[in-house]
Formats: C-alpha cells, structure tokens, sequence
C-alpha cells in the first residue's frame, strides 16, 4: 500500500479475506483507483486454480477462470520453480510468448485485471485482448527490458 511513486492505480493481492476488507476500507479513503485480489484457495493473485474476490472502488465479485475465457488449471502447472533462478527462468519464457498455456493465462488476466483497474469501464474480455496482443507482440518483453535498463 506504501507506494513512493503515488500510483493513481493500484492492483494489489492479498492471502487472507480479513485482509482484503482491511485494504478495502483503507483504499476507501483514498483517490485511487483500486483493485483487490484474494485467491478463494489462499493465492494473492489470480491463479485460475479456484475461485478469486476482487474488491475494487466500483464493485465487489467473486470471478473465475471462465470469467476470462480461460480453464481452470491445477496449482502445479503454475508451479513457480525452487529458485530465484528458476522462476526468473519463468518468467522471462512467458514474457518470450514461450510459456505454458496455463503459465501465459494466469498472467494474461493478471494483466487484465490491472489494465481493468486502470478503466473500470472496459470488459474483463477487452483488458484480456489488450493483454494478449502486448504478450505476443513482445511489447511487454520490450517494456520489461527498458524497465531492466533504465534500473542498470
């Protein structure tokens, strides 16, 4: 919730529903646009393995994979790796468009999700599509490796 750079737009996870109620009434006193995520089965993202409640300032739902046109998946075909280097691995073969589908699906509407956050008014359907052309058009690979050296 600490943020140096004051984001107008905030997407953020939580493991617990007494949490996610905790943020909610403190994102309520604020002016940003917000967005809650809880995993119904202890995830702090949206992992399509169950179930999710988000909170945000316009509404308050429980979604699923199929909110997303996606399957649900099974917690080990996400499974992040046993190292730094492992997940790193990862995620630089998601951000190549070289991920597993579950891999490249959960973060696809993690995207949404956040690009939702950022216009309430979009469908989950048209922040799935906005995620999915930067994916495989390398845009987002593109973005990271600025971020990477701009930090360099």
């Amino acid at each position: 919730m600490v943020n140096p750079a004051f984001p107008k737009n905030q997407l953020v996870g939580v493991f617990s529903l007494d949490l996610a109620r905790l943020y909610n009434y403190l994102y309520q006193k604020t002016d940003k646009n917000f967005m809650i995520i809880f995993g119904l089965d202890g995830y702090d993202e949206i992992s399509l393995t169950a179930e999710f409640k988000m909170i945000s300032n316009a509404s308050e739902q429980i979604l699923s994979a199929e909110s997303f046109g996606f399957n649900q998946v099974k917690q080990q075909d996400i499974f992040g790796g046993n190292t730094v280097e492992e997940a790193a691995k990862i995620f630089m073969n998601v951000l190549e468009d070289n991920g597993t589908e579950a891999q490249k699906n959960v973060v696809l509407a993690n995207t949404a999700m956040a690009l939702k956050c950022i216009d309430q008014n979009k469908s989950i359907q048209e922040c799935v599509a906005t995620a999915k052309e930067s994916l495989e058009s390398k845009k987002a690979l593109t973005a990271f490796k600025k971020l990477i050296s701009i930090n360099n």
